[in-house]
């Protein structure tokens, strides 16, 4: 082992203890360069159309794959993983109206990018002038797949990251930083012979093994999608009305998951309190109140309620038209 070698490898110790102080759950860290194997995937995926209407997965193609043609000098991109499976959940009766876990506290672009920038200033109190940027999944950055490599898990078969220890319920950000640091194992995949997700998926967006087509999953239906509802998939959707968590929720990895330690992350009051007929009758004054720092603010007050009229349509019975008789 050079002194190279040994500065990296103490230097990666360091960013983990340092990852520990800002709040993440567990970093790993991959060598930045270009995703050689990921190229033909992501292009053979948006040129099906399996993006949808996101059409802004289309742009910046080479960043996507280069974190060096985001960060000048760029040498290793450090992942992070932040928990927030929670301890209390929403009622999950037949009838009620569901949303993502992900969406029971605050905004977590917001909470994760705070937190790695916390964890930037610890790197240059530490190691001097680190230049490197954060990101969260709203930038061009394939986040999964640097965790991955950073050996955090792997993909599964759904498509998220799978902890053999903590399962998936997970967020991942990312700094890439301009530091030569010693690269992490990945680990292997286990998701073996299971096909839970696959089979469990409503709408079939899970087409094949590790294959997502991003345009029929119901997370995509109530967030992403800004038009009307295709009427195909009319009594899928079992009363998701914001996101989608089926396809963690059958995994048996998450019988793993444990309650995240994130305050920002809990379950307000406000909205453990709405009833069927609360979501029914929303007005903009509760949806700001409620929703004000929230996910589910992406889909405004008119998204909302399109998804939850879009599930109404589907359990009511059409009118009869009763001929007298000639």
């Amino acid at each position: 082992m050079t002194v190279q070698d040994i500065i990296a490898e103490e230097r990666s110790s360091k960013v983990k203890e340092l990852a520990a102080i800002a709040g993440f759950d567990a970093c790993g860290i991959s060598k930045a360069g270009f995703l050689e194997e990921e190229a033909p995937r992501l292009e053979k995926w948006l040129h099906e159309g399996k993006n949808g209407a996101m059409q802004w997965m289309e742009n910046h193609f080479d960043k996507r794959l280069d974190p060096t043609k985001l960060v000048e000098g760029a040498r290793s991109v450090i992942s992070v993983v932040l928990n927030y499976y929670p301890e209390n959940k929403l009622p999950e009766e037949a009838s009620d109206y569901k949303i993502s876990k992900y969406a029971y506290g605050e905004d977590y672009h917001f909470v994760l990018k705070d937190k790695l920038k916390h964890l930037a200033e610890l790197l240059r109190e530490n190691f001097g002038d680190v230049n490197g940027r954060a990101f969260v999944d709203s930038a061009p950055v394939m986040d999964k797949v640097w965790a991955k490599r950073a050996g955090l898990g792997w993909v599964g078969k759904h498509s998220n990251l799978v902890n053999p220890r903590a399962g998936s319920f997970f967020f991942i950000g990312e700094l890439i930083v301009d530091l030569e640091l010693r690269p992490d194992e990945s680990i292997r995949d286990f998701c073996g012979t299971c096909t839970r997700c696959i089979d469990a998926c409503p709408t079939d967006a899970i087409e094949s093994p590790y294959e997502v087509n991003g345009s029929k999953c119901i997370s995509y239906y109530t967030i992403e999608l800004k038009e009307a509802i295709p009427d195909n998939v009319k009594g899928k959707f079992e009363n998701w009305i914001f996101g989608c968590d089926i396809c963690q929720d059958v995994c048996p990895w998450n019988r793993f998951s444990k309650p995240h330690r994130e305050p920002l992350f809990h379950l307000k009051p406000e909205l453990e309190s709405l009833k069927k007929g609360d979501w029914e009758e929303i007005t903009e004054e509760v949806f700001r109140e409620v929703f004000r720092r929230s996910p589910v603010k992406r889909t405004r007050l008119e998204g909302l309620k399109r998804n939850i009229s879009f599930i109404k349509e589907a359990v009511t019975p059409s009118p009869v038209t009763i001929f007298p008789d000639s």
